[in-house]
C-alpha cells in the first residue's frame, strides 16, 4: 500500500488495516522460523508498511493538537 492510499484512509480503517497487518506479519515471522518462506524480502515489505501506517496515524494525532 502506498502512502497516499494511506492517506486517503479514515482513522478508523487505518486502525484496522493496521492491526490485520501487524497479525499477518507476526503469523508470518512465526511461519520463517518455523521453515524458511520463499520470499523472506515480504518480511521487511511488511514491516515497512506498518511503519507507514503508524507514522500516519501519529501524523494525525498531532495535527489534531
Amino acid at each position: 500500500m502506498k502512502q497516499a492510499e494511506i492517506k486517503e484512509l479514515s482513522d478508523k480503517e487505518l486502525k484496522e488495516r493496521l492491526e490485520v497487518a501487524e497479525k499477518a506479519y507476526l503469523q508470518t515471522k512465526i511461519n520463517h522460523a518455523i521453515s524458511p518462506l520463499d520470499n523472506p524480502s515480504k518480511i521487511t515489505k511488511d514491516r515497512k508498511e506498518i511503519a507507514r501506517m503508524k507514522t500516519e496515524i501519529r501524523a494525525r494525532e498531532l495535527s489534531s493538537k
